[in-house]
C-alpha cells in the first residue's frame, strides 16, 4: 500500500509533467481586452453597447395595479459594467427622466477601475417635450453626477442642433470632437423625424458634438410606418455617411439579423437589446468580424 508520503509525492509528479504548478490555478479562458467606447472611437474603431435594462419585471404593477416605472440600482450597474465585452451602456430615459436611475448607475460603474469600465450614455426627453431650460439642466445635471455622456433625440434642425451643442458648453464640458480629440466627454444628437433629415448637412456642420445618430424606429413611423422602412433606412446610412465626412461616428440599434450588415454598413457604435449570454456571443461575433480580440 502506498504512503501518503508516496502519494503526495506521486501527485506533485502528474503536476510537474503537466507543465503546471500546484500553488496557482490552471489556466483559463482568454477574457476579451476591455475596453470603453469612448477610447474604440478615439482610435476609429467599433464599439459595442447595450440597452441597459429594468430591473423590475416587466408589466410590473403596485397594489393598485398601477404600473411601475423602470428600476435601475447600484448593483445592477456594477453586474454590468464587470461584463468586458460591453464597451458601454445606453440609458434610455427619454419616455421619464430619472435622476436617481442615473445616479444609481454612476455609483455602481464608481466601484470598477476606472480602466475597466464601460462609458455611461444617458439618453433624456426631447428638448420639445422639455424645453430648453430643462434639457440644458438636465444635461448639467447628469454630466455633474459623473455621466460619460448624454444623447439628445429627436433633433428637429439645425438651429435646434446649435442650441443642444450648445447645452454641452453651458455645462462646461470637455466634450470629445475631431477638434477635440483629448476631449473626455462624449455628446450624441439623434435625427429621427423627417424633416430633419433633409437638412442633415447643416445638422452634421454643427461644431460641438461627437457622434450624430439615426433612430431608425421613429424615423421608419415618421416616414410612413412599415411601408417605407427600406426608405428610412436609406436616410439612416445618408446620416451616418454626412457625419463620417463630418469626423463623427454613428450608432445603430442592431440584433442577430442586423449586426453584420450594420458592421459593414459603417456604423461604429452598435446598440443590442439585452444583457444575456445570446447578446455576448453576438458581441462576441461582431468583435470577430470588426477584427477585436
Amino acid at each position: 500500500m502506498m504512503t501518503l508520503h508516496t502519494l503526495v509525492a506521486a501527485a506533485a509528479a502528474l503536476v510537474a509533467s503537466l507543465g503546471l504548478r500546484a500553488d496557482r490555478p490552471a489556466p483559463t479562458t482568454p477574457q476579451p481586452a476591455r475596453s470603453n467606447a469612448l477610447a474604440t472611437w478615439k482610435q476609429g474603431g467599433s464599439a459595442f453597447g447595450i440597452f441597459v435594462p429594468s430591473e423590475r419585471p416587466m408589466n410590473a404593477t403596485d397594489a393598485n395595479g398601477k404600473r411601475l416605472p423602470p428600476l435601475y440600482t447600484e448593483g445592477g450597474a456594477h453586474t454590468l459594467g464587470s461584463n468586458p465585452l460591453l464597451d458601454y451602456l445606453f440609458l434610455n430615459l427619454e419616455g421619464a427622466y430619472d435622476a436617481a436611475a442615473v445616479k444609481a448607475m454612476v455609483t455602481g460603474l464608481s466601484h470598477l477601475p476606472a480602466s475597466g469600465r464601460p462609458t455611461l450614455l444617458v439618453r433624456i426627453p426631447t428638448i420639445e417635450a422639455a424645453g430648453e431650460d430643462s434639457t440644458r439642466a438636465r444635461v448639467k445635471a447628469i454630466l455633474g453626477m459623473g455621466a460619460d455622456g448624454v444623447v439628445i433625440p429627436h433633433v428637429r434642425s439645425a438651429a435646434e442642433a446649435r442650441i443642444a451643442a450648445g447645452f454641452f458648453k453651458d455645462a462646461g464640458a470637455n466634450v470629445w470632437t475631431r477638434a477635440n480629440p483629448k476631449g473626455t466627454i462624449v455628446a450624441m444628437l439623434m435625427i429621427e423625424d423627417g424633416g430633419a433629415v433633409t437638412e442633415m448637412n447643416e445638422i452634421a456642420a454643427v461644431p460641438g458634438y461627437s457622434l450624430l445618430s439615426c433612430g431608425i424606429g421613429s424615423l421608419t413611423q415618421s416616414m410612413g410606418g412599415r411601408e417605407k422602412a427600406a426608405e428610412a433606412e436609406a436616410a439612416c446610412q445618408r446620416v451616418r455617411d454626412v457625419a463620417d465626412k463630418a469626423g463623427m461616428p454613428s450608432m445603430m440599434t442592431a440584433n442577430a439579423a442586423t449586426l453584420r450588415d450594420r458592421i459593414t454598413r459603417g456604423y461604429k457604435g452598435l446598440l443590442l437589446m439585452g444583457a444575456t449570454a445570446q447578446t455576448d456571443s453576438l458581441i462576441l461575433s461582431g468583435r470577430d468580424a470588426v477584427g477585436r480580440k
